[in-house]
């Protein structure tokens, strides 16, 4: 008897997987099927399990191209199937052409005699439409298909746990253009919150991610949130006051400094911590008022500890009264403010590199 063996996350059966199992188990007569357990899914994807275990067994096991079904014998991310290769000694490991963890599975099969069949990605039988995904099925059902991006006016790194003061804030407002997995009208590495907003399109837990990266929790705190929001620091998002931001429709402009930068790798750099925080306060102050002014002047106290940071001086455009590196900074895009729409119009058309962004608040 031929044993074929092949492993996934599984946490939502839909019909493109029902075509894998189909296509593995004509290359033999015995076909098991191993899910991602509860623990290795949150693991390997950061997200809780759509089902117990013991109901996907019962489920997978149900499809006529499964003789088992059984969960992940080893918590790791990859190769959580170890324990059952040892007991139940497969002939075929079948994976599909796009699996990113090929080379993995390719070690492992040289070490246990494995041999490793790569399928080729078809369409479910008598199906000519889109390709489904447990993704996608999970944005449907969440309605997440586009998610705002974050500019950050003051008090970044404050929402990094370890780096948190008391009695400090970081003030933030969610943007537009939206962004989607399809549809990115930004530049990576951009200090917009974009690795947050790819989780949570990805129906991850954000603030998870965020903290795993090493980085702080605003970014997915105000891009759920939306708004122009006053955070409180320390190790979980506090909101302290959200505000309708449509004050600043027409003063915001991004531009782009050409190099992409990484937040992860800046967080242990040494920066001046006390005026990063008295920036912050200043901007809550001018939020309250709905002070454009003010705020700018936080803005730039911002950059202030910025240039302390060593970063490089950001170019001056002309009508602009206050401006700074957004996320991390060290590259990404600066904010500049304006204080009217004209003048950020015309700033917009002489100035390349510039992007047009706007405030923006869920309805």
């Amino acid at each position: 008897m031929k044993k074929i063996f092949v492993s996934g996350c599984y946490d939502i059966i839909h019909a493109g997987h029902i075509e894998f199992f189909r296509s593995a188990k004509a290359l033999g007569d015995h076909l098991t099927v191993c899910f991602a357990s509860a623990s290795v899914l949150m693991l390997a994807k950061n997200r809780v399990s759509a089902l117990p275990d013991s109901h996907k067994a019962a489920i997978i096991g149900s499809i006529k191209y499964v003789d088992r079904a059984v969960p992940s014998s080893d918590n790791d991310a990859v190769l959580d199937f170890v324990s059952h290769w040892k007991e139940e000694a497969p002939d075929i490991l079948a994976i599909n052409e796009d699996d990113a963890h090929i080379e993995a599975k390719r070690h492992i099969c040289r070490q246990f005699g494995v041999q490793l069949i790569v399928l080729q990605k078809n369409p479910p039988t008598g199906h000519t439409g889109e390709q489904i995904s447990t993704t996608k099925i999970r944005q449907t059902i969440n309605n997440i298909h586009e998610v705002p991006l974050r500019v950050d006016f003051a008090g970044g790194w404050l929402d990094v746990p370890r780096l948190a003061k008391k009695g400090a804030f970081i003030v933030n407002c969610a943007i537009t253009p939206k962004v989607s997995l399809t549809e990115w009208s930004y530049e990576k590495g951009a200090g917009l919150g974009g690795s947050a907003a790819y989780s949570i399109l990805q129906v991850r837990d954000g603030l998870k991610s965020e903290i795993a990266l090493g980085v702080g929790w605003q970014d997915p705190a105000v891009i759920e949130e939306t708004g122009l929001c006053v955070w409180r620091s320390g190790k979980q998002p506090v909101l302290e006051a959200k505000y309708n931001p449509d004050w600043l429709a027409g003063r915001m402009l991004i531009y782009w400094t050409g190099t992409a930068h990484n937040t992860p790798s800046l967080t242990g750099q040494k920066r001046d911590y006390r005026l990063i925080s008295k920036a912050g306060t200043a901007a809550a102050a001018a939020v309250h008022k709905r002070d454009l002014r003010a705020l700018a002047r936080a803005v730039s106290m911002s950059y202030k500890a910025q240039l302390g940071e060593s970063m490089s001086p950001l170019p001056t455009i002309a009508g602009a009264i206050g401006w700074k590196y957004l996320g991390g900074g060290h590259g990404g895009y600066a904010l500049y403010l304006f204080p009217t729409k004209r003048s950020r119009d015309i700033a917009h058309r002489k100035t390349p590199g510039t992007k047009v962004i706007e405030p923006y608040i869920e309805s």
